[in-house]
């Protein structure tokens, strides 16, 4: 079996799950009490706290725990919005957003927010120069996701923060979750005011994330009640949870060096061999270094991108069509037709991504198997693949 699908979520580190194991059992006193087993977890949580920080580079008391990455990203929009609605009432995100952050944009502005949709380029990048065409005094927040969840292009984050330093009623939001274990993510050195980052996206538990909240930024809680993480997100925490997270958020990082040049080798791997069919055709920016490396897009135009999932199924090889939220919609891709490509492409969408643990033979098993689907398929293609 090969699975392909780590950017819609990852197996946990073995080390993580009996970590979290170990602590249901044995640390499940409530970290607000104050008896001994209270005072356990509560340490527990501290010192998880600490480990997510220190990946970072910034203050444990910056990190504000939460149950996902559209949480955080939810929390980082609206608590921002809604604290700083008095300085202004525009707000900027882009077109090829997670729905966590897209959907939460449609919202705002359907109660009244203007908002600019910014487009992004053939290869999936935002444009600098019409976001600062876009930026006004009245702009409030900036919301530019790190890496595309959908076909991995990078966004120029660190140019971003750099250009939002002249302007400090914005801030600056990013969706860090395709990024945070991979890449080299210091909000602190690019500028970034928010964050929001999911564990199963790094090999940890599900159902736990984080938001990183520059220190001094004051945010309106969604979640009222006892007061948990600094009154930005009432709730008992979920300690195993955030024990596990922090182990493989230590994990990540310690192996980061290795992920990268790993996967960077199956990414130069994937991308010719997929080149190499006639009949697809590779999505976002030919330059290796606006790409993530643990994710590699392609269309098959004229053919059905589930059809494509469940023929390869057959070889017990897992990818999905494009974002796992957004699988099972019919419709083309929001991300792809941002980046104009014609609509056969846009709804042909499909996505493999993986870690450190996979190998060069997994990638070249996947290409011979992805070769053959196509051949057999071809036939049945509505419209013949071009390069």
């Amino acid at each position: 079996m090969i699975y392909f699908d780590y950017a819609a979520t990852t197996p946990p580190y073995e080390e993580v799950a009996d970590t979290v194991a170990e602590v249901m059992k044995r640390h499940y006193g409530n970290p607000s009490s104050l008896h001994r087993l209270g005072v356990e977890a509560e340490a527990l949580v501290a010192r998880a706290r600490e480990t997510i920080a220190q990946t970072l580079e910034v203050s444990p008391q910056e990190i504000v725990f939460t149950g996902s990455g559209t949480e955080s990203n939810t929390l980082a929009i609206l608590g921002a919005v809604r604290r700083f609605k008095q300085r202004g009432n525009h707000i900027i995100t882009t077109q090829i957003e997670h729905a966590s952050v897209y959907e939460t944009y449609r919202k705002l502005e359907s109660e009244g927010f203007r908002v600019t949709y910014l487009p992004v380029d053939e290869t999936g990048q935002v444009r600098l120069e019409e976001l600062e065409n876009s930026l006004t005094p009245e702009t409030i927040l900036v919301s530019v996701m790190f890496v595309n969840n959908e076909m991995g292009r990078i966004q120029p984050i660190e140019r971003i923060g750099r250009l939002l330093q002249r302007y400090p009623k914005a801030l600056f939001h990013v969706d860090g979750v395709q990024a945070y274990g991979k890449l080299d993510v210091k909000p602190k050195q690019l500028g970034i005011d928010l964050m929001a980052c999911s564990a199963h996206k790094f090999r940890g538990p599900k159902g736990v994330g984080f938001l990183y909240c520059r220190s001094g930024l004051e945010l309106e809680p969604l979640l009222l009640g006892g007061g948990q993480e600094q009154g930005l997100r009432s709730g008992t925490e979920n300690v195993p949870a955030l024990v596990g997270m922090a182990k493989a958020a230590r994990l990540s990082h310690e192996r980061r060096p290795a992920f990268y040049a790993n996967t960077r080798e199956l990414r130069r791997l994937l991308v010719q061999g997929i080149k190499d069919i006639p009949e697809l055709v590779v999505n976002g920016s030919e330059e290796e270094e606006d790409m993530a490396p643990h994710i590699v897009h392609f269309s098959y135009p004229g053919m059905k991108s589930e059809v494509v999932v469940h023929a390869l199924e057959q070889h017990d090889i897992y990818i999905s069509t494009r974002s796992a939220c957004s699988s099972g919609e019919a419709e083309p891709s929001r991300v792809l037709v941002a980046m104009d490509c014609p609509r056969e492409r846009s709804i042909s969408g499909l996505r493999i991504s993986y870690g450190l643990e996979h190998t060069k033979s997994d990638a070249e098993t996947f290409l011979r198997a992805l070769r053959q689907v196509v051949k057999q398929l071809a036939p049945t293609a509505t419209k013949p693949g071009r390069r």
